[in-house]
């Protein structure tokens, strides 16, 4: 278990372990405390909220996995269970904020909460409060950045299969399209949990008006970039029917081949067929060089001339060409 202590105003940050911590919380007034839990933990192991000297029934989901996001305020606290982005999967950042103190825990690094430290030097927020919506407000920005590229990558992809149709196309936009459902499918039920709560508290006169300006600005943020989801989701699925169209333009040109290719040579195979047959007139009459010319040959040259005049007056053979020459570009 790694603890680090982020001293306010100065911005210094410590590590500790969880004794030292438990003893600075005791005394200080502002203090930012972030624990990096190991990814597995004893079954006896004592709760983080314990080891903290915070043991309340309150919050003991705090630090334990597994749990579902979450936002609550319990009488002179609040605790988050706050969704982020790290690469393609999904960590949750455990928040506990008081008056006086910031409490983060999380299994592997988080890069938000990197952003964070190092946006307390420069912004100097005036409480824990403030701090916390700033790490609510990079926990956005994660789904942000992750859904603006998604969205860019679903047109690049877009714009290659109308040059070049690969199979491979196919398999990346499904890829892109779970991560837009695994993006939308973790924000939504936290926007609406801390939608809830947000306006709850926004209905009480003893919300502080900074706070309440703080919490309509996070709402805003959070269905800006739910937006944002929706419309990599869009892109998806309209990529996916533009190759869809594709192979159904490819599908009727080849359609379109074998029909020109089965009026031609239909003749002959009726003549093969009928002249196969063993009737007596067939056989006894027909023998000689002239109707063998006649039939065979002068008959299925004439019914070619003829299909390949009927597909120049009906413009179909230009519609073809016109189709192998996009397909070539």
């Amino acid at each position: 278990m790694i603890v680090s202590v982020v001293s306010m105003p100065e911005g210094i940050v410590t590590r500790t372990d969880v004794s030292e911590a438990r003893e600075r919380l005791a005394v200080s007034d502002f203090l930012i405390v972030d624990i990096e839990l190991p990814d597995e933990m004893a079954s006896d192991h004592q709760s983080v909220v314990l080891q903290l000297g915070l043991g309340t029934e309150n919050v003991s989901w705090f630090g334990r996995a597994g749990e579902a996001v979450r936002a609550e305020f319990l009488g002179d606290r609040a605790g988050f269970v706050v969704p982020v982005i790290e690469g393609s999967r999904v960590v949750h950042v455990h928040a506990l904020v008081t008056d006086r103190h910031l409490i983060t825990a999380h299994r592997g690094p988080v890069e938000p909460l990197d952003s964070l430290t190092a946006q307390l030097g420069q912004e100097r927020p005036p409480d824990t409060v403030a701090v916390l919506f700033l790490l609510l407000q990079e926990a956005l920005e994660t789904f942000r950045r992750a859904a603006v590229e998604a969205l860019l990558v679903v047109e690049d992809l877009e714009n290659q299969m109308f040059e070049k149709r690969r199979p491979e196309q196919v398999f990346r936009l499904a890829q892109l399209r779970r991560l837009a459902a695994l993006l939308h499918h973790s924000l939504l039920p936290y926007l609406q949990v801390t939608d809830e709560i947000f306006t709850r508290r926004m209905l009480s006169s003893s919300f502080p008006e900074q706070r309440q300006r703080l919490a309509r600005e996070f709402q805003h943020a959070g269905r800006l970039v739910l937006t944002d989801i929706e419309s990599v989701q869009d892109a998806a699925r309209r990529a996916f029917a533009s190759y869809s169209s594709l192979v159904s333009g490819e599908q009727n040109g080849v359609i379109n081949r074998l029909a020109i290719v089965s009026t031609i040579f239909l003749p002959l195979t009726f003549l093969t067929g009928y002249f196969g047959m063993n009737f007596t007139y067939l056989t006894n009459e027909l023998e000689s060089r002239a109707v063998f010319w006649l039939l065979a040959v002068w008959l299925q040259v004439s019914v070619l001339f003829v299909a390949l005049y009927v597909l120049r007056r009906t413009h179909l053979w230009r519609k073809l060409l016109d189709d192998d020459g996009s397909r070539d570009r």
